[in-house]
C-alpha cells in the first residue's frame, strides 16, 4: 500500500505537520478521528474572534509538550480545514498514533 500523497500528519525535518479539520464549540477539546484526509479535533471554544484557533494552539502545544508559541497555523485560519506546524515536539501524542497509524519519532 502506498502512502497518501498528503498524509494528516508528518515530519517536515524536525516539527510536525498535521491537516486538521477543526471543530469548534465542544465541550471538551480532544482528538477525535479521522475526518477524510485529515485528523478531527474538537475545540472547547467557539468559532469567534479566534478563540478556536488560540484553542487548537494550546491543545496541540499541551499535547506534544512545547510551548504554545511553537504551534503556528500555516494555512485554515478562516477556515475549518487547517494546516498546522508544531516546532519540534517533544512528544507524539499516542491518540494522534492511534488514529493515524503514524509513529515515525522525528
Amino acid at each position: 500500500m502506498t502512502a497518501p500523497a498528503n498524509p494528516p500528519v508528518r515530519f517536515d525535518g524536525n516539527d510536525l505537520v498535521l491537516i486538521v479539520h477543526a471543530q469548534p464549540g465542544a465541550k471538551q477539546s480532544g482528538f477525535a478521528g479521522a475526518h477524510g484526509d485529515a485528523v478531527k479535533i474538537r475545540l472547547a471554544a467557539p468559532p469567534l474572534d479566534g478563540r478556536a484557533n488560540k484553542e487548537l494552539c494550546r491543545f496541540l502545544a499541551e499535547a506534544c509538550k512545547v510551548a504554545p508559541s511553537a504551534v503556528e497555523i500555516t494555512s485554515g485560519e478562516g477556515a475549518r480545514a487547517k494546516r498546522v506546524r508544531v516546532r519540534q515536539p517533544k512528544e507524539l501524542p499516542a491518540a494522534l498514533r492511534e488514529l493515524t497509524g503514524f509513529s515515525p519519532e522525528p
